[in-house]
């Protein structure tokens, strides 16, 4: 079942921030089993919140319907939005990151339902298509439209793929926060016969770059890896190999633990840049904090149902990208992430192990059955 839904899925090309009808095919399938179905569209945007119940506490599964583009089709050896199986595998983009998981939500919490009709509480599934995007109309939009209307998460499972080797290893009960930037150096165009009569910005940028790439920014600590930082782009020139360019435009991107703040991250790299002298400009992109679920009902529940149904004791981590649980954790939810192994998100050729779907399934369904029975319970 949970194999046939991420096939259908896979086959909507997707792409960010097009949902290409992926939630409406998950709505219609809830309302089925007697979910209440808000669409809340934001711009191009599509986002989805489902619900199952009422009042406290509230269980949130959340998911992104987009895919990151599949670059040059000729680079797969199938076609990226034609799923495809072989060996035991499931094909095609979006298949790990995270159609399988939105799958899986979706079969767990119908599953649920059915054997749990009257359960206490709120089950709900949060969806969005601007995940892999700019996330600025995405889940951050759904977030206030809860708080509008005073709904607060409890507890939110986020099903990014986050296992490393084997289904269940590895989960996240946090994240690094990520801020990235653009600067640009400015200096004065000429031909690169006469130097003497220009001024390159790329050798000037060049030795703060250095240092800004080797600086050692903390250790980390208990919960995080150390911070680093990464350049992701770096354009100059005007195409032409005579000429000296006018500036230099330089993309980077740091992820940091709490050992950070943001305001302190950004006088750390003003201040550094000011010290070589760069006539530079500095634009920031919006930044995402870190944050971590230490303990709690869900990080336990989780635990426990990988080892029970995993028969493992899974990895807790706070490494890897950034996820949408960022803008669920500010409002007091506990947070935690399990999902497939993510050893082929966003490559060509990106699959999931076709019987990882309905064991992620069943791993839905038994924290959810842990969390929401008890609470009919107590």
């Amino acid at each position: 079942m949970t194999l046939a839904l991420t096939r259908e899925l896979i086959a909507r090309p997707s792409v960010t921030p097009d949902d290409a009808g992926c939630q409406q095919l998950i709505g219609d399938r809830l309302k089925k089993s007697g979910f209440n179905i808000t669409h809340l569209p934001c711009a191009d945007v599509a986002n989805l919140w489902a619900t199952h119940g009422e009042g406290a506490p509230v269980f949130t599964l959340l998911g992104h319907t987009d895919v990151v583009p599949s670059g040059p089709e000729t680079d797969w050896e199938s076609p990226p939005f034609e799923p495809r199986e072989q060996d035991g595998y499931l094909y095609g983009r979006g298949a790990a990151d995270m159609k399988g998981s939105v799958a899986a939500m979706v079969t767990a919490l119908e599953h649920f339902v059915a054997a749990n009709p009257e359960h206490d509480g709120t089950i709900s599934l949060l969806l969005t298509s601007d995940e892999e995007g700019i996330a600025v109309n995405g889940t951050k939009k759904v977030v206030e439209y809860l708080e509008r209307n005073d709904i607060g998460i409890d507890w939110c499972l986020v099903g990014e793929p986050c296992s490393d080797n084997t289904l269940g290893d590895v989960i996240k009960n946090g994240r690094r926060g990520s801020l990235s930037g653009v600067i640009t150096v400015s200096g004065i165009q000429g031909h690169t016969a006469y130097p003497a009569l220009a001024k390159n910005p790329v050798h000037l940028a060049g030795p703060a770059l250095v240092e800004l790439s080797r600086r050692v920014w903390d250790e980390g600590n208990a919960h995080y890896p150390p911070t680093s930082f990464q350049i992701s782009n770096i354009h100059a020139g005007t195409g032409a190999e005579n000429v000296i360019p006018a500036s230099v435009e330089v993309s980077f991107n740091l992820r940091f633990s709490t050992e950070w703040t943001e305001r302190r991250l950004k006088d750390a790299i003003e201040t550094l840049l000011q010290k070589h002298e760069l006539d530079y400009d500095l634009l920031w992109r919006p930044c995402s904090q870190p944050f971590l679920t230490q303990s709690g009902k869900l990080l336990d529940a989780v635990q426990d149902a990988v080892a029970g149904v995993c028969g493992i004791m899974p990895e807790i981590s706070t490494d890897g990208g950034t996820s949408d649980g960022r803008f669920i954790a500010p409002t007091g939810a506990e947070v935690v992430e399990l999902g497939p192994v993510n050893a082929t998100i966003h490559k060509v050729n990106e699959r999931v192990r076709s019987a990882d779907l309905d064991t992620l399934a069943d791993l839905y369904e038994n924290i959810l059955s842990r969390l929401m029975i008890n609470a009919r319970a107590g």
